[in-house]
């Protein structure tokens, strides 16, 4: 039986729709899940995850820095207040019931965020001499290197120590939730990736890999880590 995947969307600027960029569900299928779009309200974070068995954290809106203990700073793009609160909380209750999550993008800073880490507001402002984070070319185009730790996690997964990604953020991982370890980083030292080697499948990325499956071997990979952690719960 296909694990049921959840995956966020991100709302309009009025928070009136949802909306998802269709290449994060065609990842899902591919890698042998269904995909469930989530939006609800926070109160209902538990009741969602009782009925799925893997998550997925997307791209978009950039957090609000309230959420890691800061105040907004001059660099700081648009947020969005609804999303943050049902994400905040599907993430904390994902992370207490075990439940295997892949943090994208926004996703890995939202994981961050709520594990207690920090991050970056703006790069280019807040971290001057690193590289491009926001590239101006499509999103299939891989754009710079990523280090990959060895004997991590992720490193596992895709096989490899070095890979190149696509990237299209401003906001960053500054420093890590306690208990996580360092997965990846951009040949700045930007924090790419990280994971908790306590959760059964925590695992978060700060490049696009819906953008790069379909050509991407190494990409797909991390969709299909998910999908398979899920269908152990399925399975358990």
């Amino acid at each position: 039986m296909r694990p049921w995947i959840g995956i966020t969307c991100g709302f309009d600027a009025d928070e009136h729709q949802f909306r998802l960029n269709t290449p994060y569900q065609q990842a899902i299928e591919a890698a042998g899940g269904v995909p469930v779009l989530l939006g609800a309200s926070p109160d209902l974070a538990a009741d969602l995850l009782s009925r799925l068995d893997g998550l997925l954290f997307t791209g978009g809106a950039d957090l609000d820095p309230a959420l890691y203990g800061l105040e907004p700073a001059a660099g700081l793009g648009g947020v969005s207040p609804a999303r943050d609160a049902f994400e905040i909380a599907l993430v904390r209750e994902a992370y207490r019931a075990g439940v295997p999550t892949l943090g994208i993008c926004r996703g890995c800073q939202l994981l961050a965020a709520a594990g207690g880490g920090t991050l970056f507001q703006d790069l280019p402002s807040e971290r001057p001499g690193s590289l491009k984070h926001f590239q101006d070319a499509p999103r299939g185009h891989k754009s710079h290197a990523v280090e990959l730790v060895p004997g991590t996690y992720l490193a596992e997964t895709i096989g490899q120590t070095q890979i190149k990604v696509n990237s299209f953020h401003h906001q960053a991982v500054r420093t890590l939730p306690e208990g996580a370890i360092l997965a990846a980083t951009a040949p700045d030292g930007v924090v790419e990736a990280f994971e908790d080697p306590r959760h059964p499948h925590w695992l978060a990325v700060q490049w696009h890999p819906e953008g790069l499956w379909r050509d991407d071997p190494a990409a797909l990979a991390l969709f299909r880590s998910l999908v398979e952690a899920a269908k152990k719960v399925v399975s358990a």
